[in-house]
């Protein structure tokens, strides 16, 4: 077969631009560290390995909404840990005053006392997170959620919204809880009924805040039970005043002796004046504010039965419950950072594996590679001698 020389060269032209089309990449491959340059390397690993870049960046982006979570959270355990202990230094205060004589004078300086530790925990329901955002704020986290209103009330303006932050591709965890559910709806009395005195009473009877003997007996409706002081002889009358109906009338009163009704059962210790009245309603939502507020007005009033009618009846249960709803806030937040420890390892475990798994498809493998260049040096330099010998061939040279 005929060749002409013109076809002869154009071959090992093409043959030379491919060995150092070859080479250059693999130049490239070696000084970059990176063995798929483009698509055209490798179809299938250039998929394989753009689809794991993907699922790094969600798996990085997750882990970096867990270290933001677990910053949040532990500023919100930080506060509430924080009201917890001045929640308990309240409680204590408010435990001098039970039970003991007290004059006005000492009356007004703890109700000065807890105005001031009133004032710390409102500041404290108005914590940030360091970066101006309300933690008990709810979905309104750019103002304060507490304040007080004209009447001296506290109130809370945020909305009942909890903010969740994606930290797996299943799963949302919720980085605040709102001031509503943690600081004013919490159960007064005993969680069924609370009791009071009024505030008209004269005489030293108080009441506690008893108890459930009968839940299947509970009615739902509000109660009074009235003294009346006659010749020497107390009695009460006991009224259901949802329905207006007598429930029990005139009967003998003992100081301490348990009275029951409807299911429920108080004792009221003392000695009740004609006219005096003490109420059972069921229990309602209140905030922790109002509890610690009602324990100063009847401490302001300077009467040390006021004082403790306010204590021993509602007030220092009303504070145990608000501890005990605190508790069950941290045990949340403590659950939830423990499974935010969790999810990080995890994460961190998992993207760990998936640049193992890119690098094994993209980096560049230097001992095979440096071998590859330099037999593709060696065939470019073979082609090029061998094209200039070629080159040289003509019948002129014999002439």
């Amino acid at each position: 077969m005929r060749i002409s020389s013109n076809s002869m060269f154009n071959y090992n032209v093409d043959m030379m631009n491919q060995l150092q089309a070859q080479l250059t990449q693999t130049q490239e491959q070696a000084a970059s560290g990176i063995q798929l340059l483009n698509a055209a390397s490798d179809p299938v690993a250039y998929t394989q390995a753009m689809l794991l870049k993907q699922t790094d960046a969600i798996t990085n982006q997750q882990a970096a909404n867990i270290t933001s979570a677990t910053n949040t959270l532990s500023i919100a355990g930080n506060t509430m840990m924080s009201a917890t202990n001045l929640l308990q230094s309240i409680r204590s205060n408010v435990l001098t005053v039970e039970g003991s004589a007290t004059s006005p004078g000492t009356l007004a300086t703890m109700a000065s006392t807890l105005k001031g530790q009133l004032q710390q925990l409102m500041g404290l329901a108005n914590s940030t997170d360091g970066a101006g955002n309300y933690l008990f704020g709810g979905f309104r986290s750019g103002s304060a959620p507490f304040s007080v209103n004209a009447n001296g009330t506290v109130v809370y303006s945020g909305d009942t919204g909890q903010q969740l932050v994606q930290v797996s591709s299943t799963r949302q965890i919720a980085v605040s809880d709102n001031g509503a559910s943690v600081f004013m709806n919490i159960k007064n009395g005993n969680g069924s009924f609370a009791t009071s005195a009024a505030t008209a009473n004269t005489g030293a009877g108080t009441i506690d805040v008893g108890s459930v003997i009968n839940p299947a007996n509970l009615t739902g409706d509000s109660y009074s039970i009235s003294f009346a002081v006659s010749g020497g002889t107390t009695t009460y009358t006991v009224t259901d005043t949802t329905t207006n109906t007598a429930v029990a009338s005139n009967q003998p009163y003992t100081s301490g002796q348990a009275i029951s009704f409807a299911g429920m059962q108080v004792s009221i210790t003392g000695a009740p004046a004609n006219g005096d009245t003490f109420t059972v309603a069921p229990s309602t939502n209140q905030s922790v504010f109002q509890s610690i507020s009602n324990i100063i007005t009847a401490l302001q009033s300077g009467n040390a039965t006021t004082a403790t009618n306010a204590i021993s009846g509602n007030g220092l249960q009303n504070i145990d419950n608000a501890l005990n709803h605190f508790s069950s806030v941290e045990a949340s937040q403590g659950l939830r950072l423990n499974e935010l420890s969790m999810l990080q390892t995890a994460s961190t475990s998992t993207d760990v594996q998936l640049k193992q798994n890119i690098s094994s498809l993209q980096d560049t493998n230097y001992t095979s590679t440096i071998t590859a260049l330099n037999q593709q040096q060696l065939a470019l330099q073979a082609a090029q001698k061998s094209y200039a010998q070629v080159a040289t061939l003509s019948m002129f040279t014999y002439i």
